[in-house]
């Protein structure tokens, strides 16, 4: 008998399809704000965009942009952006941009529920430490990229003094609401679009493959990838269609929704975080050269889950490292460590912080220290 629990994030609504300021604007009335601080990026705040038409619609209700949210959400930024959020006491916090802004809104959540004013104190809430903070002021998210950072209460942010992807979470740090806007998306560069709508391939095919069965994570996994496997080629085909670009963005909120059953991630994402906070590897390529390999490596011990991959994203008849590969390729996107600057003489210091990641404690096949994780690493040399 499977024995399981599935918990549903602290989410209000997602409203998709619809412009993204007025929806912004709707949201803010349901929840009687009227002081919203949009959080981005310095590429995406410029005179004419989705932030600037944003600030535009919303006119005095918008008491301030902060756009210093640099990749891989350093610690030092979340903290300056809640020192800004005080400033300006903001009673509504809209994350618009990818992972790296929401989950640093995330975590500037929970700097503002305990007064965190200093980079260093949010030692104390790694790791699921601030989960008795009472909340506060929360968020909403304007996701710009495939990553699914919005649909989670967890959020990865980088200490960079030592060089570290930290993970934080609480009940509540999960967006209250999402807007699903692909006229925003038009912003977003390609390679940043199609290699996190591989990251939201990631999501899915580690959750297909887990060796914890759920069927609800199930049904939504297999949904998501078979819209991504459609949605991301039609983009690369037609980078204006929208409803295209909506389809994968359905594709992405399917395939990250089934991870709060229970069914965990495994060494594809153990391997991105490392990439990502100790060696700067853009968020979305870790799964572009990580999860070939790692299916790779998995196939002698889930060969009948791997096939299901394979017949989902359309070439059944294929080994689903291959199909995986084949599909990156295609996107333009490299699947090789040395692509991304990763050479050989790091395997073993990235082998070693990889056992640290609870990815590896998931994996469908046993990764028993920091030599399992090499080999894989070899595959995607």
């Amino acid at each position: 008998m499977i024995e399981g629990t599935h918990r549903y994030p602290s989410q209000d609504r997602v409203i998709y399809g619809r412009p993204a300021a007025e929806a912004v604007a709707e949201l803010a009335k349901a929840y009687g704000a009227q002081r919203l601080l949009i959080v981005t990026t310095r590429s995406l705040d410029k005179p004419q965009g989705a932030v600037a038409s944003l600030r535009a619609a919303l006119g005095d209700a918008c008491v301030s942009v902060f756009s210093g949210v640099r990749a891989h959400s350093p610690r030092e930024d979340v903290v300056a952006c809640a020192a800004r959020a005080r400033e300006t006491r903001a009673d509504l916090l809209v994350a618009l941009g990818g992972g790296s802004v929401i989950d640093a809104v995330k975590v500037l959540q929970l700097c503002l529920w305990g007064d965190i004013r200093d980079p260093a104190a949010l030692d104390a809430l790694r790791g699921g430490g601030g989960r008795d903070l009472k909340p506060g002021v929360r968020m909403i998210a304007l996701p710009t990229t495939l990553s699914a950072a919005e649909f989670t209460g967890f959020a990865g942010v980088t200490d960079t003094t030592r060089h570290t992807k930290e993970g934080y979470g609480h009940a509540e740090t999960t967006p209250r609401a999402v807007v699903l806007d692909p006229r925003i998306t038009l912003e977003t560069p390609p390679q940043l679009w199609f290699s996190t709508g591989i990251k939201a391939v990631d999501h899915a095919v580690e959750q297909l493959c887990s060796p914890t069965r759920a069927p609800f994570a199930d049904a939504l996994a297999e949904a998501g990838l078979k819209r991504l496997a459609a949605g991301l080629p039609a983009v690369k085909a037609a980078p204006g269609d929208l409803d295209a670009r909506l389809e994968c963005q359905f594709g992405m909120w399917l395939a990250i929704s089934g991870a709060s059953a229970g069914s965990g991630l495994g060494a594809s994402h153990a391997i991105g975080h490392i990439l990502g906070g100790a060696y700067g590897v853009p968020h979305g390529l870790t799964s572009c050269v990580a999860l070939p390999a790692v299916l790779a490596w998995n196939a002698g011990v889930n060969p009948d889950r791997q096939a299901l991959v394979a017949r989902l994203m359309g070439r059944p008849d294929e080994a689903a490292a291959d199909v995986v590969r084949g599909f990156v390729t295609g996107l333009g996107l490299p699947t090789r460590l040395a692509d991304v600057g990763i050479a050989p003489a790091q395997f073993h210091a990235i082998g070693e912080a990889t056992m640290h990641d609870r990815g590896v404690r998931s994996n469908p096949r046993l990764i028993a220290g920091g030599a399992d994780v090499v080999e894989i690493l070899e595959l995607a040399a």
